[in-house]
Order: structure tokens, then C-alpha cells, then sequence
């Protein structure tokens, strides 16, 4: 059974909204990328080192990295060789394969959040100004809301101008209330109050805005130290999640900043916005390869609901959706 029939089964038994919006937010990746696949095995015969010097090139194109793309090349050479693939058309489904391979290899590839068993969560949410973390806060704070859950935000960005209002705007939005301070207050007296708030009105999740300085990353390490020493003594094992918000348009930029928090504190995982915006899907790829953080929401829309716990397999979907149907049809 080819990859692709397998993979199509792996996905009728999941949510068929979510593999919509998968398909739909990877549209401008696929368009490009499988496009330009497509086109590279339409032109060749053979499975040669040509052929592969060209779909390296594709897969650098997409922002999948230049390390995750050789291990990615090395692999699909030693595959090609094992099973005899000698019609390029057949390495279209053994790519998505790799592709899926690369992203669960390791641990923690898990998309779930990791949630206190009982009482208070408290996610702590890090990111550059500009990049959708107030706005993945607010889509957050609706979908914990929409479970039943109580929820509560925390404007822990007390440096740029509006961000506390920002914010207050969306927890407005979804009904959710906002603990604040003035404007350039302590951040980590906000968090204090906010969990303080928290337990008093029995909260079960707690999102926390933290700014997104990146200028001095010595200040930026202090801050976030200092914010989850608090954090921690207030609540033990807490934060639960410290998540870095990326914009999945700003390409192999959004790898330097996530190589920046990674180092200015522990980041359990990636929140990638606006993928929808972007035909350089493969970031997802290289963050995941490189820098062995599971991402655990992908943005896929402007809607309440775009935001989208992320599933490898759904991806590679998405991102071969076209290929896969007309595999099927032609079955």
C-alpha cells in the first residue's frame, strides 16, 4: 500500500472540518511547492542526481532548511536504492513519508498541552511584538472557554504601547476578564496579582502575555527568569507550557528568534501563526528538525477557530491534498 493511501485512511478517521482547514491554510505552500514537484517529475525519466539536486533546491525554497534537507535528500536516496523506485513519480509519496518520519522522530512530538492534573494551568506565552501572540492568547482564551472551562489573562506586556489594551480587547471579545497593571509596571507583579486572581475565583486557565523585546536578549532572559520564578513559587510545576509565538511569514527569521527564547528560557513549544499567508510552509519542518521543539498550534485563518492544534499527518496532507485525491481517484 502506498504512503498516500495510507495516509488518506489516517485522516478519514479524523475530524473532516479540521482536515478542511488544513488543506485550505496550506493552499499557497502546496500551490507552490507541490506544484514545483509535480513539474520536476513531469520533466524526468529517471530517479537520477540530477533529479535530486533539483528537488533540493525546491525543498530549500520552501523554508524546510538547509540541515533538515540534506538529512531529508540522504534519506530518500538510501529509500529510492531499497525499494528500486526507478519512475520519479513514485518518490512523490515517499517524500510525504519522510516528511511525516522527520517531524515524529525524537520525543515530545506530542500537539497536546501539557495541563494540570488539578486546579490552575498557567501558560506563559513568549514572542517579538508583531508576530499574533496577543491575538493567539485571545484564540486560546475562546477555545479553553468554549470546553467550559474559567479562564483568565494576564497583560504581562507592559512595555508597548496599546498591548495591554490589545489585549483587554480581546478577553472583551470572548468574554474573558484581563488582570493588568499601568504601563510600564513590573511584569512580574502583574503575574503575581493574576495568579492571585486566579485562585481566588477558582480559574482553571491561565494565559499570560509577557513582552517581546528581543534587542538585549540579557534583559530579556532576567525578565522571564524573574516572571517564572514567581510564577513557579505561586504554583508549583508551573508554568505548564511556556509557548513562543512565530510568524510562519517571516521564514527562516522566525528560526533566529525561536534559537534566541529557546536560549532565554525553556520553550515547550511553538504556536505557528498566519501559515495560511505564507508558500513557505516547510518552516514548520526546520523548527521541528532543528530545533527539536514540538509546534503545538498552527494558525490557519483569521477565524476564532483557525487556530489549529497541529498533526503532522494533517500537514503532509495539506500540503499534497491534490496528489493524494487523484492517487485515490485513480485507484
Amino acid at each position: 500500500m502506498s504512503f498516500f493511501k495510507k495516509l488518506k485512511e489516517t485522516i478519514s478517521k479524523q475530524t473532516s472540518s479540521v482536515t478542511e482547514k488544513f488543506k485550505e491554510g496550506l493552499t499557497k505552500t502546496r500551490d507552490s511547492f507541490a506544484g514545483r514537484v509535480n513539474d520536476l517529475v513531469a520533466r524526468y525519466r529517471k530517479v537520477d542526481e540530477d533529479f535530486f539536486e533539483e528537488l533540493e533546491e525546491i525543498l530549500i525554497g520552501a523554508d524546510v532548511g538547509f540541515h533538515t534537507v540534506m538529512e531529508l535528500i540522504d534519506a530518500l536516496k538510501l529509500e529510492v536504492k531499497k525499494r528500486n523506485i526507478q519512475d520519479p513519480a513514485e518518490v512523490q509519496s515517499v517524500i510525504s513519508e519522510k516528511l511525516v518520519e522527520i517531524y515524529q522522530q525524537g520525543d515530545n512530538t506530542s500537539a497536546e498541552l501539557n495541563m494540570a492534573k488539578e486546579g490552575l494551568t498557567v501558560i506563559l506565552f513568549v514572542g517579538v511584538n508583531g508576530v499574533g501572540k496577543t491575538t493567539t492568547i485571545g484564540k486560546l482564551a475562546h477555545k479553553y472557554k468554549s470546553e467550559g472551562k474559567k479562564v483568565l489573562l494576564a497583560a504581562g506586556d507592559t512595555f508597548r504601547a496599546g498591548a495591554i489594551e490589545q489585549l483587554e480587547v480581546w478577553g472583551e471579545r470572548v468574554g474573558v476578564e484581563t488582570i493588568k497593571q499601568g504601563p510600564g509596571s513590573d511584569p512580574a507583579a502583574v503575574m503575581f496579582d493574576a495568579i492571585h486572581a486566579a485562585k481566588s475565583r477558582n480559574v482553571d486557565v491561565l494565559l499570560c502575555d509577557t513582552a517581546g523585546r528581543l534587542q538585549n536578549k540579557v534583559n530579556l532572559m532576567k525578565e522571564l527568569e524573574k516572571i517564572k520564578r514567581v510564577i513557579e513559587r505561586e504554583v508549583p510545576g508551573a508554568p505548564h507550557e511556556v509557548l513562543l509565538v512565530l510568524d510562519a511569514t517571516t521564514g527562516q527569521n522566525a528560526m533566529v528568534q525561536a534559537k534566541t527564547f529557546k536560549e532565554a528560557t525553556d520553550v515547550t513549544g511553538i504556536v505557528l501563526t498566519k501559515l495560511d499567508g505564507t508558500a513557505k510552509g516547510g518552516i514548520v519542518l526546520a523548527i521541528r528538525n532543528e530545533l527539536k521543539i514540538p509546534v503545538k498550534f498552527v494558525g490557519l485563518g483569521e477565524k476564532m477557530d483557525d487556530l489549529q492544534k497541529f498533526n503532522p499527518e494533517q500537514y503532509v496532507y495539506g500540503l499534497f491534498a491534490d496528489l493524494i485525491e487523484k492517487d485515490s481517484a485513480a485507484e
